[in-house]
Formats: C-alpha cells, structure tokens, sequence
C-alpha cells in the first residue's frame, strides 16, 4: 500500500485542524481506509500521511475541484502544498 505525505502552511493551525477533522468521510473517497495521522508546527506547517488503496484514485481526487474547496475552507495555502509519494525504502 502506497504512502503519500501532504505539506502545506496554512493561514491558522487551530482553524485547520478543526476542519481537517470533519473529512473523514471525504478522505474515504481518496480510497483511504487507515487513520490519518498528521502534524502541525510552528509557523502553521502542516504534514499528514495518508495510505491510499489506489494511489490514482488519491491523485485525481486530491487535484479535484472539492479538495481545492475543502482547502479553501480550512485556511490552506494551496501554493505551499507539496505532495510526495514515498516509492523507495532503506532496509535495516
């Protein structure tokens, strides 16, 4: 199962989190089944980690016109946003 980490900075950390929280039911159609887990930092940075079922799906939803919306609403500032699909591993 693919692993895709989110950055963005966004306008107010509280702001966001709280409407973070109320996506559940649209991460589902990103093909998201794990929990979410994710971080807030110090100058409103923001991470989440997301396991997709299908990374296609996950991509085309996450350019969709309802997540560019749902980022509005939540105070995120799209230009900032950097998506990284982790496609390599180190063994230890």
């Amino acid at each position: 199962m693919p692993k895709v980490i989110v950055t963005a900075q966004v306008q107010d950390a509280v702001k966001w989190e709280a409407g973070f929280r109320t996506h559940a039911d649209f991460f589902k159609t990103f093909s998201i089944r794990k929990p979410v887990q994710y971080s807030v930092t110090a100058g409103n940075q923001t991470a989440v980690i997301f396991e997709p079922e299908d990374l296609a799906t996950f991509m085309r939803v996450m350019e969709s016109p309802a997540t560019a919306q749902a980022m509005a609403f939540d105070g995120v500032k799209r230009e900032t946003v950097k998506v990284f699909v982790l496609d390599k591993e180190l063994a230890i």
